[in-house]
């Protein structure tokens, strides 16, 4: 069982050498990085080498190297290993030749309670080149003992984790040791090497040794429920941030839309004032050499507006379908959301019932043991395993008659033994009855495990079904902006033809042209009155050259006027 967890400091808790980065400030990191490596590399002693690199710091302001302290970076992952360790009640610890200065400024960002550093020696606020601490002399190891002997634990019960030479003593002796982006001397006697320059690798190999150590009896079925729960959380979050996001992202489209129709039917009431405007910024309409032309080009152009007035209400009528479809869906799928949080939140509270019937259970069968035990069980299990190991040995081996005769006494004195032990009998119904109740602990234990996995599936359901609501919801939304942007681009080209409208209009002398409809009878009418006009004309011709006219081609002059 893992207890503590002692890491070296520089390169391991924080990502660097905190003396090769104070060497920098005396102009020395050369001369201290050389020593370092041959110290990592084990090819100097750690007393020579720590001695010799702060001798070169000699006269460096202690308060300059509190700054570059501070500084430091954390390797990767340190934050939340050592809090995770620490959550699931393993004892962490910092062994390190490095400085208490840096120490203390790590060990208060991570919780550290337990720390073991050299100190430099200081007068006036300078660095007198001298370091004392009990990692100068002495080793890693001889400090990691003299700290399991005072927790009351053992060495087996340890797990260390370091980089270079001088933490090859705790690695080798501990139960577990990790070699953390290390020297080859070092991962040559870990038990574990971590290429990578991050702790929560280290963190993965640690929680796999605590989860072997504390390994229960589940069933298939409770692995599996725990695993489904793990991932339905985080559907949940997902889930419930997509819901804010689309309703945030549905409110603003509405409003957009909104803006946008109102936007469009003022366009279309100010589209004939417009178009005056709009000759004067784009080339003008060429109109045709004769009235006549013109006349059918006017024609031409109605029946052209007419069809991109057509176009455009089918692009605004598909708008608004899809926009309706679109609501809806995420209608639905608010609703589905909804469902699928009722039964996660129906399947953590069975899963409550769950645990406290579990460990009702655990309770019972711990006190069976234990009244077993002290009852004589104990004993008497005892000697029927020795009688089992002398019987063994008499079938199994060759044996002379003097020591065969010897066992065999030796096995009838045990059952003798065996015969004289009684368990008390009150005893013996207590344990029955706990028997009992740890027993219907275990069927509540799987009745509500089989209900906390139906809740959990009609949840993952839901969760499906909300994924197939949001992606058609989409769908319908990509359709809405898509026929909203033609109907726009379909206005523009009425805006167009609009313009080119009241260029003929001034040319045969009517400046406001009536409103086009989407069919063609407003331009059937003007073609019926240009036709009567232009017979009209040609009576008058007739008349002029002495024909004769009849009363009905009389009322046609009048009623143009003509003569």
């Amino acid at each position: 069982m893992i207890k503590l967890v002692v890491f070296d400091l520089d390169n391991v808790i924080i990502d660097g050498e905190a003396i090769d980065e104070i060497g920098k400030l005396a102009n020395v990191e050369d001369d201290i990085a050389e020593i370092t490596e041959k110290a990592m590399q084990g090819e100097i002693d750690f007393e020579t080498s720590i001695k010799d690199r702060v001798q070169l710091l000699e006269g460096t302001s202690i308060e300059d190297i509190e700054k570059v302290a501070d500084d430091l970076p954390l390797m990767p992952g340190a934050c939340k290993t050592i809090k995770c360790l620490k959550d699931k009640g393993v004892d962490v610890a910092i062994i390190s030749g490095s400085f208490d200065v840096v120490a203390d400024k790590v060990t208060d960002k991570l919780g550290v309670d337990t720390v073991y550093t050299n100190s430099f020696t200081v007068e006036d606020g300078k660095l007198t080149g001298e370091v004392t601490g009990p990692l100068v002399s002495g080793s890693k190891l001889d400090v990691l003992k003299d700290h399991v002997e005072e927790a009351g634990i053992t060495l087996d019960e340890v797990v260390a984790v370091g980089d270079g030479a001088n933490d090859i003593s705790m690695i080798e002796s501990a139960g577990c040791g990790i070699a953390f982006n290390a020297k080859d001397s070092v991962k040559e006697i870990a038990d574990i090497v971590v290429e990578e320059k991050d702790l929560c690798k280290v963190l993965c190999e640690i929680i796999d040794q605590l989860t072997t150590d504390d390994a229960e009896e589940e069933t298939v079925e409770e692995v599996e429920a725990q695993e489904a729960e793990d991932v339905a959380e985080e559907e949940v979050q997902d889930a419930e941030a997509v819901e804010d996001e689309a309703e945030t992202e549905e409110a603003a489209e509405e409003e957009e839309a909104e803006e946008a129709e109102v936007e469009e039917a003022a366009e279309e009431d100010e589209a004939e004032d417009a178009a005056e405007e709009a000759e004067e910024e784009k080339p003008e309409f060429v109109l045709a050499d004769t009235i006549e032309g013109v006349r059918k080009q006017k024609d031409e152009k109605e029946a052209e507006i007419a069809k991109v007035a057509e176009e455009r209400e089918e692009f605004n009528k598909t708008a608004r379908e899809q926009r309706k479809i679109r609501d809806e869906l995420n209608a639905s799928l608010k609703e589905n959301l909804n469902k699928a949080i009722e039964y996660r939140n129906e399947r953590n509270e069975i899963n409550k019932e769950v645990e406290a019937a579990k460990k009702a259970r655990n309770d019972a069968n711990n006190k069976i043991k234990s009244l077993e035990w002290n009852s004589g069980k104990r004993n008497k299990v005892k000697i029927e395993n020795e009688i089992k190991k002398i019987d063994k040995i008499i079938e199994t081996r060759v044996l002379d008659i003097k020591k065969e005769n010897q066992l065999v006494k030796n096995a009838n004195d045990l059952r003798k033994q065996l015969m004289e032990i009684h368990e008390d009998e009150s005893v013996k119904a207590e344990a029955d009855e706990l028997r009992k109740k740890s027993e219907e602990e275990h069927e509540k234990v799987i009745e509500l495990s089989e209900k906390a996995q139906a809740a959990h599936e009609e949840m993952l359901k839901y969760f499906r079904k909300t994924d197939d609501i949001r992606t058609a919801a989409d769908e319908a939304h990509k359709n809405f902006i898509e026929a909203r942007r033609n109907a726009s681009a379909k206005h523009e080209e009425f805006k167009e033809i609009l313009s080119d409208i009241h260029v003929i209009n001034k040319k045969l002398g009517s400046n406001k042209p009536k409103r086009r409809k989407s069919d063609n009878k407003g331009s059937s009418g003007s073609n019926k009155n240009r036709e009567e006009k232009q017979r009209a004309q040609e009576i008058f011709e007739k008349f002029k050259q002495g024909g004769k006219v009849s009363t009905e081609e009389i009322l046609l002059l009048q009623k143009y006027n003509i003569g």
